[in-house]
């Protein structure tokens, strides 16, 4: 498949679910990482990083500001990293990441999702995801294969792969090394406007879903699992038409 398919992978929590979940889910992410360390992006490299990451995505400013007051004010909300696997329609398979502050209350959303769609099934862990590689995903303006590799390479990034296409770079790092990517990438771009900047889960091989039926069922279960608000992040083989 094309870089089309690996970029709708990445971001499908994005592109399916309005704006405000985008947020929402970044809030959260910059809580935790400003809790995990000083709330200080000078001082906590994790913190730096998902800033990094969600000015790519184009969260405002004050939604950051927000969530990094927040860690400073001494609130305690204290977030739960859950991960569930199931079965689609046809051959498609969903991982679906949540943030939680009830793990319970997240997987009974969860598998009323599953359930309520056609050829719906929630799996144990395992079942999909050893079908998936976690990577690092990059998608940008840039055309010269050499340089970024170079760069990439001296700033010790475990680079699986560079391919070019229509004018725009796609990078796979390990999954390890997303941060250090990032940086390497900024650095060798000043101003660079990423199109996917996300650590993700992308499937080994993906799948077409074959009939109208199937089609419906698999955009009703990704519409309903991106309504849950613990929903973080989903991730799936179903190839981008």
């Amino acid at each position: 498949m094309g870089r089309a398919h690996e970029v709708r992978a990445a971001s499908m929590a994005k592109t399916a679910a309005i704006k405000s979940k985008l947020y929402s889910r970044f809030g959260k992410e910059l809580y935790i990482a400003a809790k995990s360390g000083v709330p200080d992006p000078d001082m906590n490299l994790a913190l730096k990083r998902k800033i990094a990451e969600a000015k790519s995505n184009q969260v405002p400013a004050d939604v950051i500001k927000r969530a990094i007051e927040k860690a400073k004010g001494g609130t305690e909300e204290n977030y739960t990293e859950c991960r569930y696997e199931g079965f689609g329609p046809g051959e498609s398979t969903v991982i679906v990441d949540c943030l939680t502050d009830n793990a319970n209350r997240s997987y009974t959303e969860v598998k009323t999702c599953f359930n309520k769609c056609k050829g719906g099934k929630l799996a144990n862990s395992g079942a999909v995801s050893f079908n998936y590689e976690p990577s690092g995903l990059f998608v940008f303006p840039y055309d010269d294969e050499e340089k970024m590799l170079d760069a990439l390479m001296e700033a010790e990034v475990d680079v699986q792969d560079i391919t070019i296409e229509d004018g725009a770079m796609t990078v796979k790092t390990t999954f390890t090394d997303f941060g250090k990517a990032q940086e390497a990438i900024e650095n060798l771009v000043p101003g660079v406007e990423f199109e996917v900047c996300e650590a993700t889960m992308l499937p080994n091989e993906y799948v077409t879903l074959n009939t109208d039926e199937e089609k419906e069922a698999f955009e009703k279960l990704m519409n309903m699992l991106n309504d849950c608000d613990d929903v973080n992040k989903i991730y799936t083989n179903v190839a981008a038409e």
